[in-house]
């Protein structure tokens, strides 16, 4: 007798209500379960189901195996799933969603060097500022730029980003550079549609915390579309490092007011759950995870 398939029956069983059923979800004949069943109970001497032609029942003996054998089934599922996470034999398509700008800047430089790492696997990028639903929708993983409440979602600390308030030097020039979060509200703002603060955007300043309230003269979803307006000399805009970093670098934007810093976001790896976590997963965030911890945008 093979004891795990004949557990994995006589739960089967239980869980489908009948025989019948039982034998459609295991992909086997309904005589191949019965015999499976019946070779358990003559194992364990004793019965575990009551049959009749109208319903199956549990004797108390087989309230209690099935209990056992659940825990053990999922014990054995645990065991496979921690020793194929340490394989470094990945294989399947990983589903990816991540921010737009994020994921052109920072993101794609990544994938070719994990997939000279991984042959096997194939990896299905989309890239949306929209908050997707990765049960729903499908997807393995989310790279999210956020303070993330609580959630039943998995994340992992990737890196982080701060929101820094710029302009270019024409700007400054031809407008004047504000010295307090008070006076954006005269000043030409783009703004970034997506941000959760809407047009309140929050500064930690030498007297406290300090609210700015902006009217914006344009609204994207597009933080790239916000920066070249920037650079322009059109408008402050309110961005994060990652995007803006290598122009306050070089000059071509100037962050105003530093003594007033805005929020900063952690940037996280998102997944659905750590149980069972599939190795071509584990071992993605752990490429992106080693490449954000040496390399590090302009803060």
């Amino acid at each position: 007798m093979d004891r795990l398939q004949a557990i994995q029956s006589f739960i089967a069983v239980v869980e489908a209500g009948s025989f019948v059923a039982a034998a459609e979800a295991l992909g086997q004949s309904k005589a191949a379960v019965s015999r499976h069943v019946q070779e358990l109970e003559a194992h364990l001497g004793t019965r575990l189901l009551h049959r009749t032609t109208r319903r199956l029942s549990l004797t108390p003996e087989g309230r209690l195996f099935h209990a056992r054998g659940q825990g053990l089934l999922a014990d054995l599922a645990d065991a496979e799933a921690e020793v194929s996470a340490r394989s470094a034999q990945a294989v399947g398509t990983v589903r990816v969603n991540a921010p737009v700008t994020f994921g052109h800047l920072h993101l794609a430089p990544l994938w070719a060097d994990f997939e000279q790492r991984h042959p096997r696997v194939r990896l299905e990028v989309t890239l949306s500022d929209r908050m997707v639903d990765l049960v729903d929708e499908g997807f393995d993983l989310a790279i999210r730029i956020a303070r993330l409440g609580a959630s039943s979602l998995v994340s992992r600390p990737l890196s982080s980003t701060r929101m820094v308030l710029c302009a270019s030097p024409a700007y400054l020039a031809r407008h004047g550079e504000p010295t307090h979060p008070s006076e954006l509200a005269g000043h030409t703002i783009w703004a970034y549609s997506g941000f959760s603060m809407g047009d309140e955007w929050p500064f930690d300043g030498p007297e406290g915390p300090v609210v700015a309230t902006v009217h914006p003269t344009l609204r994207s979803n597009s933080g790239e579309t916000c920066r070249i307006g920037a650079l322009r000399g059109h408008a402050i805009v309110l961005q994060p490092s990652f995007l803006v970093g290598q122009d306050l670098l070089d000059g071509s934007l100037v962050e105003l007011m530093p003594a007033y810093r805005s929020v900063r976001l952690g940037i996280h790896a998102v997944y659905p759950s750590r149980k069972h976590l599939p190795s071509k997963v584990r071992l993605l965030v752990d490429h992106l995870a080693a490449a954000f911890h040496t390399a590090r945008w302009p803060d």
